[in-house]
């Protein structure tokens, strides 16, 4: 019997049902480890910064300062995501998504900034003395200026929330749903935001969600063409 990181006898991170129990830590000084790569490969240590496009993190710091909207002529503007990083404290990544721009705020924070109908995946989690005090998923769209947005924390303005999950039993297995997303050679960021929607209601109520198939991505694509 393997024992989780607060010391209570578990089997995994998605199995441990434990108050106190904390999530698995990015390896040390991750600022310095991060590597330049792709941000939707089935990685299931997609944890920290290290799904990220560019190499996020300099010796120095950056200034302190909000993203201006990289925007060109008349186009929309941006979303802007602020992901926060104190090792074991509070850990924010991105399980899926493409930013447009990314900004260094320090060594512990950076913005990301999304156009208008990107799609991605925020994963926060926090811990205090006592145990993990969060760990929640939020699968958001990004909107335009015309249309409605719900409230996001660390999103700005905010966005179209096609899934929203708290607790890291709710969150491991959309994790595994993403994954099995991700084998079947679908990118998560191109998937249907009605799939998204079908998963939070399913969870909801406690049912087992339906697989996406590649039949109904195939339709979504040709939808999507069609209206665009």
């Amino acid at each position: 019997m393997q024992h989780g990181l607060s010391g209570t006898a578990r089997l995994g991170r998605s199995g441990t049902e434990s108050s106190d129990y904390r999530e698995p830590k990015c390896p040390s000084n991750p600022q310095k480890n991060c590597r330049s790569r792709a941000l939707n490969l089935a990685n299931k240590e997609s944890f920290g910064f290290l799904l990220t496009s560019p190499p996020l993190w300099t010796d120095g710091a950056a200034p302190a300062r909000r993203p201006a909207d990289t925007r060109v002529d008349d186009s929309p503007p941006l979303t802007h995501v602020t992901l926060f990083w104190r090792e074991g404290k509070h850990e924010d990544w991105l399980k899926f998504g493409k930013p447009v721009a990314t900004r260094i705020v320090s060594r512990s924070q950076r913005i990301e900034s999304y156009a208008p109908g990107q799609v991605f995946a925020l994963v926060r989690w926090a811990s205090n003395d006592y145990g993990t005090i969060r760990s929640s998923l939020d699968i958001v769209r990004a909107v335009e200026p015309h249309e409605p947005v719900t409230p996001v924390t660390q999103v700005d303005p905010g966005g179209e929330v096609l899934l929203a999950v708290h607790g890291w039993p709710k969150v491991a297995q959309v994790f595994r749903l993403i994954d099995t997303i991700e084998a079947s050679g679908i990118d998560p960021t191109e998937v249907a935001p009605d799939h998204w929607r079908h998963i939070h209601n399913r969870m909801a109520a406690r049912e087992v969600p339906r697989a996406y198939a590649p039949a109904r991505h195939r339709a979504w694509l040709q939808r999507k063409d069609v209206l665009s």
